[in-house]
């Protein structure tokens, strides 16, 4: 796809997420607090992890980056500090490798009608350049190595490894064959 704009989510752009995430919250009223929370999201519903994720993004700074189509927000991504999402450490196959202060890139919702279009790339090259600017010293990712996975096995919720593989991450560690820990080393960006 040609022509999508990268945002950073900030209040004003909200109703956007909104609209993206529709009245369900993206992945089964998620809304993007799986990784902050665990499965206690599930336990407090969907209205409730809308009302924390909305805080979150007021409060700021931006959790995560929204790709547009015109006017249209088509993909978002989680981008944060890895220290704010609890989850991870929680997870055998994700636990922290080194005390590297990374920022963590950890899942996508891609619109449907605009999956396979290229706005999970165009989301992950944002992601580089925002945090980037944010002075992060790495970029970190968990995405689906689909290649090793068997159908059905992981979710692509956190994205797919080969398109990680093109934007110049690199497998760090490999707890589980289907699950690589990929980072990007932002010192390395121009």
């Amino acid at each position: 796809m040609t022509g999508i704009r990268i945002r950073p989510l900030t209040p004003d752009l909200w109703p956007a997420l909104e609209d993206l995430f529709g009245p369900n919250g993206a992945c089964g009223g998620c809304w993007c607090m799986f990784w902050r929370i665990g499965s206690a999201y599930r336990m407090q519903g969907s209205a409730k992890n809308k009302r924390d994720f909305r805080r979150i993004v007021k409060r700021g700074p931006p959790p995560g980056l929204l790709a547009f189509d015109g006017e249209l927000a088509v993909g978002w991504c989680h981008l944060t500090p890895r220290e704010g999402l609890h989850r991870l450490d929680r997870s055998k196959a994700l636990v922290r490798i080194d005390d590297v202060p990374v920022w963590s890139l950890s899942c996508f919702y891609i619109r449907r009608g605009h999956r396979r279009k290229g706005v999970m790339s165009a989301l992950i090259a944002g992601a580089i350049k925002f945090a980037k600017r944010a002075k992060a010293p790495a970029l970190e990712a968990y995405p689906v190595d689909t290649a090793v996975a068997k159908k059905g096995q992981a979710g692509l919720y956190t994205g797919i490894a080969s398109t990680f593989k093109r934007h110049g991450f690199k497998t760090v560690a490999l707890r589980q064959p289907y699950r690589p820990v990929m980072r990007h080393n932002l010192k390395d960006v121009r």
